[in-house]
């Protein structure tokens, strides 16, 4: 994954984060803010794979109202998030080595 697509992905984070930040009350400081952040986009990656999932089920049961270009689309959105996902990890993993490794 390139740099430029790294940084969509950032931005589309910082726009849920936004989003999120809205319902919040002025004036409140957000407890566990990236923890929530993390864990919403983990379950946005992990919802995507489970309608890839179900749609591919119900292309091979037959399902008439599904056909291969939508479960095709689906499979790659849900592979897409994925490496974004992984992306994301890889990159706070390697922020937090340099954290450590940072002389006291």
């Amino acid at each position: 994954m390139s740099t430029p697509e790294i940084n969509q992905v950032l931005a589309q984070m910082r726009v849920v984060r936004a989003q999120a930040m809205e319902g919040a009350a002025i004036g409140e400081t957000p407890q566990g803010d990236f923890q929530d952040l993390l864990k919403r986009s983990v379950d946005a990656v992990n919802d995507t794979q489970q309608h890839a999932s179900a749609m591919r089920s119900s292309f091979e049961r037959g399902d008439e109202n599904i056909d291969l270009a939508q479960v095709m689309i689906a499979a790659q959105k849900s592979s897409v998030s994925f490496q974004a996902m992984v992306e994301v990890r890889n990159k706070l993993v390697e922020a937090y080595k340099d954290v450590m490794n940072m002389p006291v």
